[in-house]
């Protein structure tokens, strides 16, 4: 060890790095994206200007801050005009801001802009998709880091609320690049398992939008959308906003908030249920008051329950009597009127017309038939007679009766003078039983009376 040197103390050493920066870099300019913005009760901003792979912090004291035009914010790429300086209480340099413009959006911001905006326009954000959660969940799943802060004060809270209630912790990493794969992968695993868990809470502290980048990625938002447990996301702090808490069921400012709507206090829950049951019992039992009241003038009104059952057992069995008479009475009247209306029904029944006029017609019918077989008798009769009239008058009778026609041949012409009927003329000569077909061997006039007749 060399003694000669010297040997600083760390204010001396702060000190003198201070001097050396805030004489070498007295004002400059400066480019990067606002982050880890944070405003306390004095006004001054605090933040981080950082670009790709660095950071530096930053101050802006109020009285400095009115001669800008916006409002700074996470995500907003600035050009600042200011000092190096040193704070010695914690050895860290900073820019001491005069002067602040505004750049333009960072690069992470912009790609959480155009994410939201296009799962926006996929329907992933409407109201219509989002579950209920359950009124009492009894399983609920939470998915974070094991060892941060948020699983205790969550567990704190939970139990404080309400202790029967069974979580179950999925630990995943909620920072850096395999984060938003570990994330994916428990809420599918969550919904795949038989653990019957009815709501999942993904939860992280605060930080900035690089620490909270895992709940931007699509991935993680995907995940939540189809899941089929309702989703409660809570990342961050109140002002911190992340695209799950956008897809989630329902978005929680912090995850002791979570808690805080996950369940109402058991306390609530039995004040609640003693609430109801008094509404139930104190109407039941006025109820019952007025029953048992209705019930004493019942009895003090009817009196010994035997003497008024053998009273109500004469008037019944009077009343019994008396109706059956009386309906016995009414019955005969009715029996009467029906016989009397039976009777003058049959009188004027159309089957009996229709039987009646059948008859008749049949009778009419015999009439006819005998008055017909008559007229036709005698029809046959007088043709007959005139029959055997023209039968003795015609031609045939009169050659019955021995007479005979004869007619020249071949043109069967009738013979009425010897003349017409030469010597060797055939002739034809017509008899009751036939015909003959004769030659003339010789003719004689009539004072010979004599003629022969030879068959050919």
């Amino acid at each position: 060890m060399d003694l000669s040197q010297k040997i600083y103390t760390v204010s001396e050493l702060t000190q003198e790095i201070k001097d050396l920066l805030e004489e070498e870099f007295p004002f400059l300019w400066l480019e990067g994206e606002i982050s880890n913005f944070r405003v306390p009760p004095s006004g001054h901003y605090y933040f981080t200007l950082k670009d790709v792979s660095t950071q530096i912090r930053a101050v802006f004291f109020k009285s400095g801050q009115s001669g800008i035009s916006f409002k700074p914010e996470n995500g907003l790429q600035v050009l600042c005009f200011g000092r190096l300086g040193v704070y010695a209480g914690r050895g860290e340099y900073q820019i001491i801001i005069e002067r602040m413009e505004l750049k333009g959006w960072g690069t992470l911001q912009l790609a959480f802009e155009k994410l939201k905006e296009r799962l926006w326009k996929e329907g992933l954000f409407e109201l219509e998709r989002k579950k209920p959660l359950p009124l009492l969940p009894r399983r609920v799943a939470i998915v974070t880091s094991p060892t941060g802060a948020v699983i205790q004060d969550f567990l704190k809270i939970l139990y404080r609320r309400f202790r029967n209630i069974h979580v179950s912790i999925f630990p995943v990493l909620v920072q850096g690049e395999t984060a938003s794969f570990e994330i994916e992968e428990a809420i599918k695993k969550l919904n795949q398992s038989d653990l019957g868990i009815e709501v999942i809470i993904l939860a992280r502290g605060g930080g900035s939008i690089e620490d909270l980048w895992p709940f931007n990625e699509e991935r993680v938002a995907r995940a939540i959308a189809g899941s089929a447990i309702p989703v409660v996301s809570a990342i961050g702090h109140e002002v911190d906003f992340t695209i799950s808490d956008f897809v989630a069921d329902l978005r929680a400012s912090t995850p002791s908030a979570a808690a805080e709507l996950l369940i109402q206090p058991q306390r609530e829950w039995e004040s609640k249920i003693g609430d109801i049951q008094v509404r139930l019992v104190q109407p039941l039992r006025r109820k019952l008051g007025l029953y048992e009241e209705k019930l004493f003038h019942f009895q003090k009104r009817i009196g010994d329950p035997r003497r008024r059952l053998i009273d109500l057992t004469l008037r019944l069995d009077d009343y019994g009597t008396r109706l059956r008479l009386a309906l016995r009475g009414i019955l005969g009247k009715r029996q009467d009127t029906l016989t009397w209306i039976q009777e003058k029904l049959l009188l004027k029944a159309p089957r009996d017309k229709v039987l009646a006029g059948q008859n008749s017609l049949e009778i009419q019918r015999l009439k006819l038939r005998g008055l017909i077989n008559r007229k036709l008798e005698q029809w046959e009769m007088a043709l007959e007679a005139q029959g055997k009239t023209l039968q003795a008058l015609s031609p045939w009778g009169i050659l019955d009766r021995g007479y005979a026609l004869v007619r020249t041949l071949p043109d069967l012409a009738l013979l009425k003078k010897v003349e017409e009927a030469p010597p060797g003329k055939h002739i034809r000569v017509s008899i009751a039983q036939g015909e003959l077909d004769c030659l003339v061997e010789r003719t004689r006039k009539k004072e010979d009376r004599t003629f022969v007749q030879r068959t050919i």
